[in-house]
């Protein structure tokens, strides 16, 4: 567990508002371009993830010799 995971989220975090936004002023067309944004940012977020966990079991590999 990293030590910033038991901090609280920030009030103005991002996600946070955007989960909150009202979704009735869209069209389906900017509803589609939006989850195609939503959706890289997820692909991002996966591969930040993935080389934090390669990196992770790199440096354990390294000292545990």
């Amino acid at each position: 567990m990293e030590a910033d995971e038991n901090l609280p989220r920030r009030k103005d975090d991002l996600a946070v508002q955007l989960g909150k936004q009202d979704l009735d002023p869209f069209s389906v067309d900017e509803l589609g371009e939006r989850i195609a944004l939503l959706e890289a940012e997820i692909a991002r977020c996966k591969s930040k993830i993935q080389r934090a966990v390669n990196h992770r079991a790199s440096a354990d590999a390294l000292f545990k010799r």
